[in-house]
């Protein structure tokens, strides 16, 4: 088979029309379609019905999809690995990662990295768990960050690396009433509005998991992708922000809880993950060793704040004569 039909078949499949993948693969229209003429002849199959101008895979379609997949991800490695051998320390990582930690972590860690890898592209990629396990699993990316439980990923092809835990915090405006200790308990967010990540979000599924076993029902005020919205909408005081130790709170003025359940804190296991039927060049094993000790040395980013107590009543004056 054509490496080039297989690449055209694949990516017509994902994006549903000849003329936007003519557009990503940059050839012209009538090329693409006779690409796809060819390879259907070759195959002696069907591979897509046109509904409208939409092109919907075939049953036969659906199944030859992903040992398509397969094989330019193969051809991919090859030719990774001949580039290995051609060039050395030299090639481009093409890596995952929630916007948090690319935010708190690669931001800085990125250029200890190019010290020690100066001739390497890094180039990223954002995403939650599910997002970057289609990822990994299409080859798109050697490494991909998560929460270990975010995502279940199948052991026989896929490594990873502990990075650290990631605590789960509740961030709120310093007026708000929530007792003077540095945690609170799952079951106390009972009659509080909660601002809460979407659920694809590892963290999120995680808190949704502590609420059930403790029997809360959220009250939702409202849900966001973005972690900063949270943030901003705690300090004007709109309530209570679910978000990971993880996330960089110290630019808004905010009072830092860390949340338990029974009194042990909510944490998850943070990993760093790849495809083990991909050799990876030695640099990608290098930045995981590497960002695994940077890790180790700046967590937790955010920290449950001190309570202020309240102020000492004066003492009252003793008058001369009393």
């Amino acid at each position: 088979m054509d490496l080039r039909h297989a690449r055209t078949f694949v990516t017509v499949a994902e994006l549903g029309t000849v003329s936007k993948a003519a557009l990503r693969l940059r050839i012209a229209q009538p090329a693409l379609s006779r690409q796809l003429i060819d390879l259907e002849h070759e195959l002696g199959l069907r591979l897509f019905d046109r509904v409208g101008r939409r092109l919907l895979l075939t049953g036969a379609g659906e199944q030859l999809l992903s040992g398509c997949r397969v094989l330019l991800n193969s051809a991919s490695a090859v030719m990774e690995q001949a580039q290995m051998l051609r060039d050395g320390d030299t090639g481009v990582l093409k890596i995952a990662g929630s916007p948090q930690h690319i935010e708190s972590v690669l931001s800085l860690f990125l250029h200890r990295y190019a010290e020690r890898y100066p001739k390497v592209e890094v180039k990223i990629s954002e995403g939650t768990g599910s997002d970057i396990l289609t990822l990994l699993e299409r080859g798109e990316i050697h490494l991909g960050q998560n929460l270990l439980h975010a995502i279940k990923l199948d052991e026989r092809h896929y490594g990873s690396l502990p990075l650290g835990a990631v605590e789960i915090l509740a961030v709120c405006h310093p007026s708000m009433p929530l007792g003077q200790r540095r945690t609170i308990e799952v079951a106390h967010l009972a009659d509080v509005p909660l601002l809460l990540m979407d659920n694809g979000f590892g963290f999120r599924r995680a808190f949704d998991a502590a609420s059930r076993l403790a029997g809360l029902k959220p009250t939702i005020a409202f849900e966001s992708r973005t972690p900063h919205t949270l943030l901003a909408l705690a300090e004007a005081g709109h309530g209570v922000a679910i978000v990971p130790s993880q996330l960089q709170c110290h630019r808004y003025q905010l009072r830092i809880l860390g949340l338990t359940y029974r009194g042990r804190p909510l944490r998850e296991p943070l990993t760093i993950s790849w495809d083990k039927r991909r050799p990876l060049p030695r640099f990608a094993t290098d930045y995981c060793q590497m960002l695994a000790a940077y890790m180790r040395e700046i967590f937790p980013i955010s920290q449950p704040t001190e309570p202020m107590l309240p102020a000492p009543r004066p003492k009252a004056r003793v008058r001369a004569g009393d």
